[in-house]
């Protein structure tokens, strides 16, 4: 995904850490980067709505959290969606 407009960070940079941003995983600075693009870039604010809307219904249907190997398969999963999503537009 992209808005077709130039950014510091890429959109496919800004939505491949949408997640980690979500879940407050990462440092000060990546997590200004990131807050900056949304900022400025309407349809991967979008994608972060999504995200975060997505996050919070799988949060509220399950009690207990996941094992790390199952939440990095579950990234991987995503990731390799995405990047399919991109060759396709």
């Amino acid at each position: 995904m992209s808005c077709g407009k130039p950014h510091e960070t890429p959109c496919a940079e800004v939505l491949d850490r949408v997640y980690e941003f979500i879940d407050g995983e990462l440092d000060g600075e990546k997590r200004h980067t990131i807050k900056h693009h949304l900022d400025e870039c309407s349809p991967c604010l979008q994608e972060f709505g999504l995200e975060e809307h997505v996050k919070a219904i799988v949060k509220r249907s399950c009690s207990d959290p996941a094992p790390p190997e199952l939440r990095a398969k579950v990234l991987r999963h995503i990731a390799a969606a995405r990047d399919e999503l991109r060759t396709d537009i």
